[in-house]
């Protein structure tokens, strides 16, 4: 056999660092398909309970296009929302940030003080400035008016094009969209599937091919009112008052079906990133016999919807990138959607703003079995749990949490900003208790005594992180009327 050349030497070299540099924590080599720069697609379903799709255990809903995209992805076991409730939820995972950063306690009611203010950085605004087409389809739910002099727009947060609501309407014939801030057309159907109707839509026929693109799509599925179509409501009868909303989510599920097809027909697929979770857990509303309401499944979790437990911010998550992540896998490692932020950044050689506090960690090397390091740990402050304490910390396997030392100041059902957010700064951690989440995933003992060391050491942690948050969180009249 002929010895090798020095040419072909070099190749082989070559090769080989090309593939170990493949493995390489910031994934210089993967960031890109073919030389383009990947899209991104986050999908997020509106008070989806962790037990409510077949690829994280329910036997009954039927959620084949999910359960197709886990098997094509990586399904993560301990994926997290930024809060227990849908508006702060949302201001998490689009700025990367602890919500109460961005002065979003609550959820938003129509008229309510509360909105996204402007000087935040959303993942939208960033990927903008780097030639990215952006575009937001279905629930908005970060400001209480769609009144441009009044208060912040989709569009002052880096979307080019968007169709949505302020808050959740009624599942069919929903009112209450905007295009481009402007009333639209009242639409018939049901709203998961106008709203996948329209992304799919952009996504062939409106967007700048020539560009990258970031799609955010948020689904108003399933929450409160349920609504499903018969067809799918029949195919459930046997499970009487649950029917509605276990075809509620498979309407949602084929809804996303349509939009991850729309990706395959557009040739896009293989160079998308995609990312599918919920707001926070499921609503516990469930009064016998009324078929609107919700009943989801936060199982195997303790709370749910407005809980501090597991089962208020522990929610589905799905990622798929292909040719980059190994399918069909599973990842425990703790993630949060103020995660999403840091890593779309990462991807798309953005750099990070330095003039606001990023509390969310890049996650790619979790993509070529890496650990991630997490300066700051996964913290979470809600000032009306209705179950579970007021903050929490997550490591690996402890679970800090502490009550606030303001008593129950909180009377008269929704969140008055100016009334209550000067109580809640003032607020301090008092009792703390801790679990094992890793041996007590229902979090059936709080082990605070047994582990002095540790409370110790985590309460030292939550107590500064708190201090910090409460510092930055604004007050009312220092969230701006736009100009």
């Amino acid at each position: 056999m002929p010895k090798p050349t020095n040419l072909f030497c070099y190749w082989l070299l070559s090769v080989f660092i090309m593939i170990g540099s493949c493995t390489s924590t910031n994934l210089q080599d993967v960031r890109r398909l073919n030389g383009s720069s990947p899209n991104f697609l986050i999908i997020l379903a509106d008070d989806l309970g962790y037990g409510d799709l077949g690829c994280f255990g329910n036997k009954i809903i039927k959620t084949p296009n999910l359960d197709q995209l886990a098997r094509q992805g990586v399904l993560y076991t301990d994926c997290y929302a930024s809060a227990p409730m849908c508006s702060p939820s949302r201001a998490g995972l689009l700025t990367g940030r602890v919500p109460y950063r961005t002065g979003i306690y609550d959820w938003i009611a129509p008229d309510s003080l509360m909105y996204l203010p402007r000087n935040e950085h959303t993942i939208a605004t960033l990927l903008k400035e780097q030639n990215y087409a952006t575009s937001l389809f279905g629930k908005w739910h970060l400001n209480g008016s769609f009144d441009p002099s009044i208060q912040t727009q989709p569009q002052d947060h880096g979307f080019d094009y968007w169709y949505a609501t302020q808050y959740s309407p009624d599942h069919k014939d929903p009112k209450g969209f905007y295009r481009n801030g402007k009333p639209a057309e009242q639409p018939e159907g049901y709203s998961c599937q106008i709203v996948a109707h329209e992304a799919a839509n952009w996504l062939k026929n409106i967007r700048d091919k020539g560009k990258p693109f970031f799609q955010f799509v948020a689904f108003h599925e399933p929450h409160e009112p349920i609504m499903s179509p018969p067809a799918l409501v029949k195919q459930y009868q046997k499970y009487g008052i649950k029917a509605e909303y276990y075809a509620n989510v498979t309407n949602l599920d084929n809804a996303i079906g349509k939009i991850l097809k729309t990706l395959e027909a557009e040739g896009i697929a293989d160079n998308t990133f995609v990312i599918f979770t919920s707001d926070n857990g499921p609503a516990a509303y469930t009064p016998t016999g009324y078929f609107n309401k919700s009943h989801g499944s936060a199982a195997p979790l303790r709370g749910y919807k407005r809980h501090q437990f597991e089962g208020g911010i522990r929610v589905p998550g799905i990622l798929r990138w292909p040719k980059r992540t190994k399918a069909g896998t599973t990842e425990n490692t703790p993630i949060c959607n103020i995660d999403f932020l840091p890593t779309l950044c990462h991807l798309a050689g953005v750099k990070l703003p330095v003039d606001l506090k990023i509390d969310g960690t890049d996650i790619s090397p979790l993509f070529v079995g890496k650990e991630i390091n997490r300066p700051t740990p996964l913290h979470w402050h809600f000032y009306d749990p209705w179950g579970g304490p007021q903050s929490l910390l997550r490591t690996d396997k402890w679970i800090l949490g502490a009550t606030w030392d303001v008593g129950d100041f909180h009377k008269k059902g929704r969140f008055y900003p100016a009334e209550e957010l000067p109580i809640i700064k003032k607020s301090r951690l008092a009792e703390f208790s801790l679990y094992n989440i890793r041996n007590d995933l229902h979090q059936d003992q709080d082990i605070a005594k047994q582990y002095p060391e540790v409370v110790r050491d985590l309460s030292r942690q939550l107590i500064q992180l708190h201090q910090d948050v409460m510092q930055e969180a604004p007050l009312p009249q220092e969230l701006k009327t736009p100009k």
